[in-house]
């Protein structure tokens, strides 16, 4: 079960309130590490969102599809390299 910092359950939170605190939840997990939403209709807003923000800095699993209930789980992903950037690895050589 996920603990109650990685696990968010919006029902209850003001929609104003709901993506800023995802973003700045997702942002504290380290690459790898995953939060599960927990929402009453399908969060696809949210998804375009990240899409826009962050698009190669997140993987979405859904988890469950209603029709009562969604829940999802949003992973940080280490982004790609850019093309002729140096990822360091060799050392700069």
């Amino acid at each position: 079960m996920p603990s109650p910092a990685t696990r968010i359950d919006v029902r209850d939170i003001d929609p104003s309130r709901r993506h800023p605190l995802i973003f700045s939840r997702f942002k504290q997990l380290a690459d790898g590490d995953s939060l599960e939403l927990v929402n009453d209709h399908d969060p696809q807003p949210l998804r375009r969102q990240f899409e826009l923000l962050a698009p190669s800095e997140y993987a979405w699993s859904d988890l469950q599809q209603g029709p009562a209930l969604w829940r999802v789980a949003i992973t940080r992903v280490r982004p790609a390299q850019q093309a002729g950037t140096c990822c360091g690895s060799c050392g700069g050589a």
